[in-house]
């Protein structure tokens, strides 16, 4: 498949968790029993029904995501590993990613998912500090984030683990002693994300009653410039703005995201964004899980809504997620997602504004970049640049 070549994702998400991160604002639920049967049987219906108007599309890369879907019997993933081959032909190099928590109980159950069809592992370690995480809520300790990510150089094709940093207390010299660790832990990819205190998390709520204070901007702006140089000192340059991976080892999946390929969302509170008669619809599931299997069970699929995008909001949203790649866009590649060339969505105007400030570049070859300054305010650049 060519850098260039439309992709087809398939996104499905296990909506459960041990217990609920303090920093997590996913649709993500805590149940004390699980029908895991029911489950399975109605992720098979909702991937089968929404299925039925692109039957002529490639799978290139399927991405279970959560919740915690290494919670999932390794037979239901199998099941929908199954299904989705029957019905799409699977690219010869289709990648298909689990999302796993470190834990003892999960890691056990790391070669069941790769006889199962896994290929791809992303962990959610988040630190590899004790301290740091019982701050951020997680179940495993330290030495257990290591074994599992161990456990999974050994087992899986490939794998990936995330880190969190910017936590409150968080000096520059301690955070670049956790990633030179994670180095050493490392193989061709890791996610290291900048803390935030989203609406509705439990961070947020403490942080409103000031029982806990974020880490000022200047320094979390240190940590992102330090973590970019180092990561790419070590072979592991940005390719997005909280990705870092070796060439040709980035996230197939997410790629396709940040590049507005289209994927299939399915499941509770899932997204997708498909094209259909050259029209973009974007798919939102219903949130809850029990409402999802209700509808599943009544109607086929759990969708709530299935909405046209405009043409400017396509431009839109195409920006704003293209631009997260250190790539940037391209010309040709915007006009074949979009429809409409990259020159008509940008305002002349603003873009020459956010070239002149130092947050934007355009290429000899047209394509737009967003510097490091830029991608620390994207939202910022984008109402000036967008028609």
């Amino acid at each position: 498949m060519t850098a260039d070549a439309p992709g087809f994702g398939v996104y499905v998400h296990w909506p459960f968790c041990v217990s609920k991160c303090p920093y997590c604002d996913f649709n993500s639920h805590v149940r004390s029993t699980i029908d895991e049967t029911g489950w399975r049987d109605a992720l098979l219906r909702d991937l089968e029904t929404q299925a039925r108007p692109f039957a002529d599309r490639r799978v290139t890369s399927v991405f279970f995501g959560g919740g915690t879907p290494s919670l999932m019997a390794p037979a239901t993933v199998a099941a929908v590993i199954d299904r989705i081959a029957a019905l799409w032909p699977l690219a010869p190099d289709v990648e298909i990613t689990l999302e796993a928590n470190p834990n003892s109980a999960e890691v056990a159950r790391f070669r069941d998912l790769r006889a199962a069809g896994i290929g791809r592992v992303s962990i959610g370690v988040q630190a590899l500090d004790d301290d740091a995480l019982r701050l951020l809520g997680r179940a495993h300790g330290g030495d257990e984030a290591r074994r599992a990510i161990a456990a999974a150089a050994a087992i899986f094709d490939r794998f990936s683990f995330d880190l969190i940093y910017a936590r409150p207390g968080q000096g520059l010299d301690a955070w670049t002693r956790e990633l030179g660790a994670a180095l050493a832990l490392a193989g061709e990819h890791l996610s290291v994300y900048q803390l935030t205190f989203e609406p509705g998390t439990r961070f947020e709520q403490l942080r409103r009653r000031g029982d806990i204070v974020p880490l000022d901007d200047e320094t979390a702006d240190a940590m992102f410039d330090a973590t970019r140089a180092i990561l790419d000192a070590h072979g592991l340059p940005a390719y997005e703005i909280s990705n870092h991976a070796r060439p040709g080892a980035a996230s197939r999946h997410n790629l396709g995201y940040w590049r507005y390929e289209d994927y299939l969302g399915v499941g509770p509170g899932a997204h997708g964004r498909l094209t259909l008669g050259g029209v973009k619809y974007a798919t939102r599931a219903e949130r809850a899980p029990e409402t999802w299997m209700a509808q599943v069970a009544a109607a086929g699929e759990g969708m709530a809504a299935r909405d046209v995008v405009a043409p400017a909001d396509a431009a839109r949203e195409a920006l704003l997620m293209g631009l997260r790649l250190t790539a940037g866009i391209s010309p040709p590649r915007f006009q074949r997602v979009c429809g409409t060339p990259l020159d008509a969505a940008l305002d002349p105007r603003g873009l020459a504004r956010m070239i002149e400030g130092g947050f934007l570049r355009r290429d000899a070859d047209g394509t737009l970049v967003a510097t490091p300054a830029g991608l620390r305010v994207l939202d910022a650049v984008l109402v000036e640049i967008a028609r």
